[in-house]
């Protein structure tokens, strides 16, 4: 009974690693992700704003 005990309890530090590592994981998608969206906006509008001033000159 106490090897199944020390196994339990060992498995679920484990799992519990696990999970805060793929919550990590995550996180870390969602902010890139928004980064990358606000990079592409800004790049948008600075290639409008380009195209605007060459037509008008």
């Amino acid at each position: 009974m106490t090897n199944l005990i020390l196994f339990v309890n060992s498995f679920l530090s484990y799992f519990l690693c696990f999970l805060l590592i793929v919550a990590l994981v995550v996180v870390a998608c969602i902010i890139g992700v928004k980064w990358r969206k606000s990079k592409d906006a800004k790049a948008a509008q600075t290639a409008v704003s380009d195209e605007t001033q060459q037509t008008t000159i």
